[in-house]
């Protein structure tokens, strides 16, 4: 699938990319959100949970452009950011997981 730069722009404009930060700890996880779905990603790994990533890279593409709206997002400081407690991050993961 070709990626589609207006497509990184709106996810970025509309803040759909979003940081979760957990406290005291200060863990990370980045999220975007897509057609109804939202989709955890690492950008250091480059990985992403959507199932664009997963069949593109078995076909040996490139990152998908949930990635790619991290990485602009995070360029342009365009993000929204979630702070909760450490003792959140559990229940954040196990609903992040449940969704795929």
């Amino acid at each position: 699938m070709k990626k589609d730069p207006d497509r990184i722009e709106i996810l970025v404009s509309e803040k759909r990319v979003k940081l979760h930060v957990f406290e005291p700890s200060n863990r990370e996880l980045w999220t975007v959100v897509g057609k109804g779905k939202e989709h955890w990603l690492d950008p250091e790994s480059d990985f992403c949970s959507c199932p664009g990533y997963y069949f593109g890279r078995l076909s040996g593409k490139n990152k998908c452009y949930h990635l790619d709206s991290v990485i602009l997002a995070k360029k342009e400081n365009q993000f929204e950011k979630i702070v909760f407690s450490d003792d959140e991050y559990a229940n954040f993961v196990v609903s992040l997981i449940s969704d795929l």
